[in-house]
């Protein structure tokens, strides 16, 4: 019997990646940690701090994916929106809990929490908190959403705490060919049709420039299938030879 794929969405929160002036890392960080898990990222979209747009965007991706991974917008500050918008999207309330105040105190100590710090402890109705051994502001899961820090080194710690929690599916797993000296468009056919004889296998193919190294082409096939990926490895390297160049297995 094969082994089902799980497949998950990223929501990234926030004008400064819209804006361009804050790069982007954690879908990356997420992808990695959880594939080797048996969940695969499926789809990726990325909001302003409108709560109406989070709320749209959580309520399609939970709705489509098993699991919906948000980061961004559970700070102290007033554009820190998303635990309400989480809270809109599955029409529950949201308050100050005792268990998130207690963590908070502990780390800056009962005369230290102000207001802006109390907004980390105002977690939705019915949510499981998500420890964060970093900062200590809670993350926090409610249903099939797990939501997380913006902060990469932040939301990389919240992973660990997330990661017995899902429940994966089939390993996707990749190989790569490197062709030095070729060019897409002399490969593009044979790939297709190596595609075409093999539907199990997810094929790419990813121009490389290198100066003074040269150019080339990296060809990778993805799949849960063993079998069809050691197809798909032979038929990449077939392709290399068929267009007179070397492939190497990266």
């Amino acid at each position: 019997m094969t082994t089902p794929l799980v497949r998950a969405a990223v929501l990234l929160i926030g004008d400064e990646l819209l804006s361009g002036r804050t790069q982007d890392t954690n879908l990356r960080t997420i992808a990695e940690f959880i594939a080797p898990l048996g969940v695969q990222i499926a789809e990726a979209r990325v909001v302003s701090d409108e709560p109406e747009e989070i709320v749209a965007a959580i309520n399609a991706l939970r709705a489509r994916y098993t699991y919906l991974f948000t980061t961004g917008g559970i700070g102290p500050t007033h554009d820190d929106k998303t635990a309400d918008a989480v809270a809109a999207a599955f029409g529950v309330g949201i308050d100050v809990r005792a268990d998130a105040r207690a963590i908070l105190e502990a780390h800056y100590g009962t005369t230290n929490i102000n207001e802006a710090r109390l907004r980390m402890a105002r977690i939705p109705d019915g949510a499981t908190l998500i420890l964060n051994p970093v900062s200590k502001a809670p993350g926090f899961q409610l249903g099939n959403v797990f939501v997380m820090a913006g902060v990469p080194s932040v939301m990389r710690a919240m992973l660990e705490d997330v990661g017995a929690r899902l429940d994966g599916g089939a390993v996707v797993k990749s190989v790569t060919v490197r062709l030095r000296g070729a060019r897409e468009g002399d490969l593009a056919a044979a790939l297709a049709a190596l595609q075409e004889a093999d539907p199990d296998v997810s094929l790419g193919s990813y121009p490389w420039y290198q100066p003074p190294d040269g150019y080339g082409v990296h060809l990778v096939a993805r799949s849960a299938d063993a079998e069809a990926l050691d197809r798909a490895r032979a038929g990449l390297l077939a392709i290399a030879r068929d267009v007179g160049v070397e492939g190497e297995l990266v």
